[in-house]
C-alpha cells in the first residue's frame, strides 16, 4: 500500500506539473507533441494526436483498438473470464500487459507501462478516474452494451482514427441487414439468447448487445425477452425451474467462467431443458461467451453474425 500511495502521489504530481505547463507526458506523449480535445463522460481530456502506447480497461475498448489496429501496451481483463478476445488471436495478444480486473484496475501496473492514453468506462471505473486522469489522459465512456456504437466511435476519435471507426461500423451495420435479407422472413424466427452465471441463468433482451446486432439482422425475439415494460431491457433472470421461459426457434447458449459452465452442464443435462422446442429441433447452440457477451464491439459484433449465419439456414 506504501508503495501505491508512493505511485499515485508521483503521478499526481506529475499531473499538476503539466497541466501547468500545458504539454504532454514527454516521455509518453507523441514527436510532435499535438494534441486533440475529447470530449467524454468525465469532461475532457487533451489527448495525444496520435496515441502510441495505450492501456484499456474494459473489453469493448481491446475489441475497438485491435479492431482499428492498435494493440495497446496493458488491459484489464474480465474477472471470471480471465482472459482478452482470443477471437483475434493469440499473436495480437502476445504484448499485452495485464492491469488488473476491470472494476479493480492495477494503478501502480499501469503507472510502469507509461501509457499516453487510457480509455475506461464510468460504469465501471469512475472511482478511479482522479488516478488515472494523473497518470495519463484519460477517456470514460458513459455505460457499457447498450452504447456500444457509441463508445466505439468515441474511442475510436480518442485513439485518432475515427473516420476508420466510422467506416467499421457501416460495414458491419450493413452486412447485418444483408444477412436479414438473406435469412428471409428474419422476423418471424425467435432468437433466444441465454447465458450463465455461477449464481444465476440470464436471458437477454433488446438492449444487450447481443440483443442489438440480432436485432439488427431484422431477427425476432421471443415475448419473454423483448422485456416489455421493464426499465433495463439489457436482461432478466430465469430460474432453472422455469427454465421453460429461455425458449425460442433458436437458442444460443453461453457461460460465464468455469463454475457457471458447471451450472449450464447440469441445467442442460436435465429434463426440463431436454423438453424445449428448440432443444428437441437440435437448435440450441453453445456459443462463445467472450463474443457473445464480453466483447461488445465491432470485432465481436461480426463474430455474432458469423454465427447466426452458420446456424440459422437462408429462406
Amino acid at each position: 500500500m506504501r508503495r501505491l500511495a508512493a505511485v499515485l502521489t508521483a503521478a499526481v504530481a506529475l499531473g499538476f506539473a503539466l497541466t501547468a505547463c500545458g504539454e504532454s507526458d514527454p516521455v509518453a506523449g507523441t514527436a510532435t507533441g499535438e494534441t486533440r480535445e475529447i470530449t467524454h463522460a468525465m469532461g475532457t481530456s487533451k489527448v495525444p494526436a496520435a496515441p502510441k502506447r495505450v492501456v484499456v480497461l474494459d473489453t469493448d475498448k481491446i475489441d475497438t483498438a485491435l479492431s482499428l489496429g492498435v494493440v495497446p501496451v496493458g488491459a484489464a481483463v474480465a474477472g471470471d473470464a480471465k482472459s482478452w478476445p482470443s477471437y483475434f488471436g493469440a499473436d495480437k495478444l502476445a504484448g499485452i500487459k495485464e492491469v488488473g480486473v476491470l472494476t479493480e484496475p492495477d494503478l501502480e501496473a499501469i503507472n510502469a507501462l507509461k501509457p499516453d492514453l487510457i480509455l475506461g468506462s464510468k460504469f465501471r471505473q469512475e472511482k478511479f478516474y482522479d488516478e488515472l486522469a494523473a497518470i495519463a489522459p484519460t477517456v470514460f465512456t458513459e455505460k457499457v452494451g447498450v452504447t456500444w456504437k457509441e463508445n466505439l466511435l468515441l474511442d475510436g476519435r480518442a485513439l485518432g482514427k475515427e473516420q476508420q471507426a466510422r467506416d467499421l461500423l457501416a460495414t458491419y451495420e450493413q452486412r447485418a441487414k444483408e444477412l436479414g435479407v438473406k435469412l428471409g422472413d428474419a422476423a418471424a424466427r425467435k432468437v433466444s439468447i441465454v447465458r450463465f452465471m455461477p449464481t444465476e441463468i440470464r436471458v437477454y433482451g433488446p438492449d444487450s448487445f447481443s440483443g442489438i446486432v440480432v436485432g439488427d439482422t431484422g431477427l425476432g425475439r421471443p415475448e419473454r425477452q423483448l422485456l416489455t415494460g421493464k426499465e433495463d431491457r439489457r436482461m432478466d433472470q430465469v430460474s432453472p425451474e422455469r427454465i421453460s421461459e429461455v425458449d425460442g426457434d433458436v437458442i444460443f447458449v453461453t457461460a460465464y467462467g468455469e463454475k457457471a459452465a458447471a451450472e449450464q452442464a447440469k441445467v442442460t443435462g436435465g429434463t426440463l431443458w431436454k423438453g424445449l422446442t428448440a432443444v428437441r429441433a437440435n437448435k440450441a447452440h453453445v456459443v462463445s461467451d467472450e463474443v457473445w457477451m464480453t466483447g461488445i464491439g465491432v470485432g465481436a459484433a461480426n463474430k455474432i453474425l458469423d454465427d447466426l449465419g452458420t446456424y440459422l439456414p437462408a429462406a
